[in-house]
């Protein structure tokens, strides 16, 4: 007896969650295949979207569905027949060959067709349609999509109403997030099957794909394959009652050039709050003034916090409105920091001179650690390559840069990307939105990395085999963007206010 799928909303949450590429979902696809009757899972997919057209447009008396030449659109035509059967007023354009159609879907359109499903072989949407579906490509898209797909795809985008994309919005490649050229489907919801893709959660994919839900079809979890994971905050320990400043470590923030001094006040402040014991502060300006509005920050002069047994015993958050003063800084922070954070212009510093690349990249064989946080044209200066280049495949990009640097990088961007330089250790953040796309926000999270990472007097790659850089570094970026959620995301988030409102965030829910 076939199994009656029910999707379930992926977001907002606070589990990581497994994510496959193309190839890992084929493989999964495959396995399940051999083992399960005869159109099973198309059956269940239908199924599934059938439920899940119900609940999202209940009172939908009309739905179109724009079906493809392959199994989504034979994903397409279950549904429509689930939805005739439950006297919704259906249609369907088939922009296919039946005779021509994989088997699964042929089955799919026969049963469609002996149920008395209108298929047509035109794109005609109903004048009074409450309900499109997109069933034209889902995984399977590896091209622009051209002709009539390309146009069903404009007509679905055209749609005022809700828009249901069956597994993958088409024209969004599931792996990378992009839109294979010109168009691709921006849904309101997506039902994604057997497993999460990454694409739908970074680059463009936020925006295309609306609204995320999931449904295994009866599968278990398939994690030993997962390729990626979607980042979840994690478990933070109470602080005990013996415990003193001196158990949360000390931050230095060194930046603040000349008229920048904000980005390294800023910095120093999200550090504070995030939990460290004590923040000092080295601008680069030689301003050395106490922060009225945050007298707790301690002002240093930078000779005095560059010494090797200072830096030796901080974390320190290097490059915050740096410009280029904080060049010449950065051969005693390579060398002699035991945690450092590079952000702005310290990894542009890094990218325009192959010493301290050098400097930096043997970091991790002498046992010390390394967060880098480039947004995507910062990334592409150390790649050496366009920022285009770099968004067209934001998770294999951050990947490559971990591995050539040998620390945690954290991409940043919609859909952040956080990866360690050990294989398989990728995750893509859920949290955020543009909100957070004002001066200053980076500088915050910079900080606020710092911040959580001074706690961890425990995490080095001599006692534990693991530095704990993946794990801060992705903690701070969940919260960091869990904070622009909670109001409209139209209405900017000025850095200012981002500091309180994370720590807000995590008050409200237990971080």
């Amino acid at each position: 007896m076939a199994v009656d799928s029910t999707p379930f909303c992926v977001l907002p949450s606070r589990r990581s969650w497994p994510l496959h590429d193309i190839a890992a979902t084929r493989a999964i696809e495959q396995q399940a295949l051999l083992i399960q009757p005869g159109h099973t899972l198309m059956q269940r997919a239908g199924a599934s979207a059938a439920k899940l057209s119900l609940a999202i447009a209940p009172h939908a008396r009309t739905v179109w569905i724009a079906a493809g030449p392959g199994n989504n659109g034979g994903d397409g035509l279950v549904l429509a027949t689930r939805l005739h059967l439950a006297h919704r007023r259906v249609q369907v354009s088939l922009l296919a060959d039946p005779q021509r159609l994989p088997a699964d879907a042929r089955w799919a359109w026969a049963q469609a067709r002996e149920a008395g499903v209108p298929i047509i072989d035109a794109l005609s949407m109903p004048a009074d349609v409450d309900l499109a579906v997109d069933a034209l490509l889902g995984l399977g898209a590896n091209r622009p999509a051209a002709g009539d797909v390309a146009q069903a795809i404009r007509q679905l985008n055209d749609f005022a109403g809700p828009v249901l994309a069956i597994d993958v919005p088409s024209g969004l490649s599931a792996d990378t997030g992009c839109v294979l050229g010109d168009v691709g489907v921006r849904a309101s919801h997506t039902l994604s099957l057997l497993t999460l893709k990454p694409g739908l959660f970074t680059a463009q994919g936020r925006d295309h794909c609306g609204q995320v839900w999931l449904d295994r079809l009866g599968l278990d979890e398939p994690e030993p394959l997962a390729t990626a994971h979607l980042n979840g905050p994690g478990v933070r320990q109470p602080r005990c009652h013996a415990q003193h400043k001196g158990s949360f470590g000390d931050v230095i923030v060194i930046g603040g050039a000349q008229g920048m001094g904000g980005a390294a006040m800023l910095a120093a402040r999200a550090a504070l709050t995030a939990g460290a014991g004590r923040v000092f502060v080295a601008r680069l300006d030689d301003q050395c003034q106490a922060d009225p509005l945050c007298p707790e920050l301690m002002p240093r002069k930078v000779s005095d916090m560059v010494l090797p047994n200072v830096l030796a015993a901080s974390t320190v958050v290097c490059g915050c409105g740096g410009g280029q003063a904080v060049a010449g800084h950065l051969p005693a922070l390579l060398h002699h920091a035991a945690r450092l954070v590079l952000d702005a212009d310290a990894l542009n510093a890094i990218a325009a001179d192959q010493g301290l690349r050098g400097a930096l990249q043997r970091r991790r064989g002498h046992g010390l650690t390394s967060i880098v946080t480039p947004h995507p044209l910062e990334a592409a200066r150390l790649l050496g390559i366009t920022t285009a280049a770099v968004q067209s495949d934001r998770i294999a990009h951050a990947a490559e840069l971990a591995r050539q640097l040998q620390c945690t990088v954290v991409l940043k961007g919609s859909g952040t990307v956080i990866c360690s330089p050990s294989p398989g250790r990728v995750m893509v953040n859920p949290t955020g939105n543009a909100r957070l796309g004002s001066a200053g926000t980076g500088d915050v999270l910079a900080g606020w990395i710092g911040g959580l990472w001074s706690q961890r007097k425990g995490d080095t790659l001599a006692t534990a085999g693991s530095d704990g850089s993946l794990a801060v570094a992705a903690d701070a970026v969940w919260w960091h963007g869990r904070a622009a959620e909670f109001d409209e995301p139209s209405q900017p988030l000025l850095a200012s206010q981002l500091i309180d409102a994370i720590a807000r965030a995590q008050k409200l829910h237990g971080g």
